[in-house]
């Protein structure tokens, strides 16, 4: 693989969430991503129930993430643009391809850390049903999933993909979320590792966690982390893309 890893997940474009504060901290963290082997990087700004993407708010990100994108290729990163939904009664009722990685066919589900799933669920399922893929963000760092594991392994089997936070596999966000995320990966129920990277000290980084993988899962660890498990591929010299495809990053359509 060459270390070259595809990050679906991180907060580096300034959105107004708990990620990268502005643009001059977000190009630094681009850099960094870039210089630690990161070639396709997915800003995912949160999208809450309390911080929703009103148009004023969706310009605003749209604007920060222009400017940067052309500032990240210098460094070798396709600076991507999507959205992570955090499960919300009112996304039920709306249009979630807004919300989509385009390249991808996903939507990027925020996993709530407590209580019950069932509503992350129906959000899931309101995705499909709008032609799209669930893509559910770290659910090793969930109490429903570290208690049953197995809930995970049904996710699966209904089609939806499961990113791990290589942080959890790093064992930063305490024992229980790296038992359960290695859990997952040994399993084969993750199907990409990604960053969620927020700040400098919370940075988009894959390279450790690959290593770790790569040294106890072998070969098999390049897969979670080059983009293929997400049927994406190099695209010589525009980064990756869907295989017979243009590469894009342009993100989703604006509503």
């Amino acid at each position: 693989m060459g270390e070259v890893y595809v990050d679906v997940h991180s907060h580096v474009v300034p959105s107004g969430d708990d990620g990268a504060t502005d643009v001059e901290t977000g190009l630094e963290l681009c850099r960094e991503a870039a210089r630690h082997g990161t070639r396709v990087l997915y800003a995912t700004p949160h999208v809450w129930p309390h911080l929703v993407l009103t148009a004023e708010r969706e310009h605003a990100i749209r604007a920060a993430y222009a400017q940067m994108a052309p500032r990240a290729a210098e460094w070798g990163l396709e600076l991507r643009l999507a959205f992570e939904v955090t499960p919300a009664v009112a996304l039920l009722d709306q249009d979630v391809t807004a919300y989509a990685a385009p390249e991808l066919g996903t939507v990027l589900i925020d996993v709530p850390f407590s209580g019950p799933l069932d509503l992350a669920e129906r959000v899931a399922e309101r995705v499909e049903d709008s032609g799209l893929t669930p893509l559910l963000a770290h659910p090793e760092r969930a109490d429903s999933v570290i208690a049953d594991p197995f809930v995970a392994a049904e996710y699966r089997d209904l089609g939806w993909l499961l990113q791990v936070n290589a942080s959890s596999l790093l064992g930063r966000h305490g024992p229980e979320q790296e038992e359960t995320g290695w859990l997952l990966v040994g399993r084969g129920l993750a199907t990409v590792v990604g960053s969620d990277g927020h700040r400098l000290t919370r940075p988009p980084y894959l390279d450790e966690a690959y290593e770790l993988v790569k040294a106890r899962t072998g070969d098999g660890a390049d897969s979670l982390f080059d983009g293929t498990n997400l049927g994406i591929a190099c695209v010589a010299g525009s980064g990756f893309a869907r295989p017979g495809s243009a590469a894009s990053s342009d993100g989703p359509s604006p509503r």
